[in-house]
């Protein structure tokens, strides 16, 4: 059979032709794209050039894969056994057990056919409302890749407005549409509130979607309970809703309660005070303190932070911002550190009144020795859990979702990535920190006891199931630069040799980091994955895949980032979920908190033959 479907090079097949049916193409120009085709399609798909209109015939099978439009979906396999066509609605079971998934397409047909496969209450829980949650799941995690939010929002009042058929439309059908397209919008903003509670054209849609709900409940009252779960989703207050032209004007009351309230969506300002950030103040050229603080800090509350770690009285010490090469910006006690986009208005520098550096950590022999006797009398189980608490309170903040535009890098200058770049930044921090403690520590047997300590809080770190960590302690170990040091290894007793080569193991990139992906596999949730490989597989599939296809979104290579992705929200919370709480130490958080690192491999190197030179 044939469908004229008013695209010049597209074409359709139904998705209920019985076995034997054939596409038919009409025009000459249709064969300059029999080669997309062909890679869409399967073996026993035939597309032929005919000027026939009347249906044609093949003895050969059809393919389980089809285009719609500008829509290409492939037959899934159902457990559920179709009804007898004698029974009751056995002819709508049979279609419903027939199910496609979506393959490529162009967004609004991705999003129609979503829409029309959508399960509403009777059907959760069932094999059909299983898949359609998936696919659901698997646009709204990815829809950023091919289409704004704002194309998306007038999508979807598009679909609620508009009749979806030609022609007449009962009220059953308009209602279950309607419910549709408002289930959807539950889901959207369920998974992804954080990123619209700051777009401006969600606030609009969702302004407008009310006010077109509200004048619809007259005539569907089903609606309501659609209605109050978006309003629960966005804890919206009672405001005064009512347009004067309403039909409705009688159940004030009702849409008082139901209304939308325009400051439910909090501003993007009042929002980015509130969120944490990784700050790194220089005390050197090659050296920072890296430190957790508010993205609304103040450059006074910042060096009080700074002084009181260094041990230097706050009056005697500015912050300077480095905004270019040979530029500086003296920063006043109630300027605001951070920009709205969550960026420091330059390299920040702690510095005497006189612009010179604070502290020369190479030459003051003295506070390296106090600086590692400081770290020796830290509890190695404590250590661990301040880690983890730290990297926990980030990783329970981060959405799947920014794995997506960190990758396809979309929003580069926004906010979306913010807690994802803070892990990325504190492993990072970690293996650097591992670095400079050892290489400061000027003692052969202090460094002994330095190495031993790392060990066991890697081994901690992974009994804590924090991957991420873990990684960054073993990787910090085993730089050239640590690594070199064969007088201090040598020394290390046996029983950490064999230990640490255990955890080496783990860290193993051999066949795709097998040995990492077993271990984690078996440990149950809450944990911490290693991002970094995590971000990988993601690249992987994005650069071996297109994302188009002819024009056509590439929905299985979406599909495959979806599911990858997806591993951040089984990792987060376990069945009862229950996120990782542990109770830490002040002392050790302190110490955790502002870690003293130096950041130049030059400068690390020159410590680490300074240590033990070359033979």
């Amino acid at each position: 059979m044939s469908w004229d479907c008013g695209l010049r090079y597209m074409f359709s097949v139904s998705p209920v032709l019985q076995p034997g049916s054939m596409c038919i193409l009409h025009d000459k120009e249709d064969l300059s794209r029999l080669e997309m085709v062909q890679r869409l399609a399967k073996d026993g798909c035939r597309f032929l050039q005919s000027h026939s209109k009347g249906p044609e015939r093949t003895s050969e099978p059809q393919s389980d894969e089809g285009v719609h439009d500008a829509l290409v979906l492939q037959r899934m396999s159902s457990e559920q056994p179709a009804l007898s066509a004698s029974a009751r609605g056995g002819g709508r079971e049979e279609a419903r057990n027939r199910r496609y998934m979506v393959v490529s397409g162009t967004p609004e047909k991705i999003l129609e056919h979503l829409l029309n496969d959508l399960t509403l209450d009777d059907d959760q829980g069932t094999t059909q409302g299983k898949e359609s949650d998936t696919l659901l799941d698997d646009f709204l995690l990815t829809y950023p890749v091919f289409m704004s939010t704002s194309d998306l929002c007038q999508a979807l009042l598009g679909h609620y407005c508009t009749k979806r058929h030609r022609g007449k439309e009962d009220r059953k059908e308009a209602l279950e549409r309607k419910r549709k397209v408002l289930h959807m919008v539950s889901q959207w903003v369920a998974l992804c509130k954080d990123f619209l509670r700051e777009d401006e054209h969600v606030k609009l849609f969702m302004k407008t979607l009310c006010r077109y709900v509200l004048d619809d409940l007259y005539e569907h009252p089903a609606l309501e309970k659609d209605v109050r779960e978006l309003q629960r989703l966005y804890q919206l207050h009672r405001r005064h809703a009512v347009d004067e032209y309403s039909p409705q004007r009688k159940s004030k009351a009702l849409f008082h309660q139901l209304s939308l309230r325009e400051n439910g969506l909090q501003s993007r300002g009042t929002q980015s005070e509130t969120k944490e950030v990784l700050c790194h103040v220089y005390i050197t050229i090659d050296s920072y303190l890296g430190m957790r603080v508010h993205a609304g800090i103040l450059a006074q509350e910042l060096l009080q932070a700074v002084a009181e770690r260094m041990d230097v009285p706050q009056g005697e010490l500015v912050l300077v911002a480095v905004t270019y090469p040979g530029g500086r910006l003296l920063l006043q006690p109630q300027d605001r550190v951070f920009s709205d986009s969550l960026r420091p208005v330059g390299r920040l520098h702690a510095c005497r009144k006189d612009l010179g550096e604070v502290l020369n950590p190479f030459t003051d022999n003295s506070e390296l020795q106090q600086r590692t006797a400081r770290m020796l009398s830290l509890n190695t189980w404590d250590v661990a859990v301040a880690l983890t608490n730290f990297d926990w309170t980030i990783f329970d903040s981060m959405h799947e979702q920014e794995l997506v535009y960190f990758t396809f890098n979309r929003h580069a200058s926004s906010s979306h990535t913010v807690a994802l770049e803070l892990l990325l930044q504190r492993c990072n921090e970690v293996q650097l920190w591992v670095m400079t403690e050892v290489l400061l520590c000027p003692t052969l047997c202090k460094r002994v006891q330095l190495i031993k300590k790392f060990i066991k809080i890697a081994a901690h770190c992974k009994a804590q199931r924090n991957l991420h960590c873990f990684f960054a302690i073993i990787l910090g170990l085993n730089t050239a630069a640590v690594s070199r040091l064969s007088q201090t290894w040598e020394k290390i007793p046996g029983k950490f040799k064999k230990l640490f080569s255990e955890l080496e193991t783990i860290t193993d990139p051999s066949l795709n980091h097998k040995a990492y992906r077993d271990s984690f596999k078996k440990m149950k949730a809450p944990k911490i994955p290693f991002l970094p490989l995590l971000l990988k597989d993601i690249t992987f599939i994005h650069e071996g895949n297109k994302t188009f296809h002819d024009n056509l979104v590439n929905f299985e290579k979406l599909h495959m980032i979806a599911d990858t992705v997806r591993l951040i929200r089984q990792c987060q919370k376990d069945h009862m979920g229950n996120g990782i709480t542990q109770k830490s130490s002040s002392e050790v958080r302190a110490y955790i908190d502002y870690l003293h690192i130096i950041d130049n491999q030059q400068t690390l190197f020159e410590l680490s033959h300074r240590l033990e030179p070359r033979a």
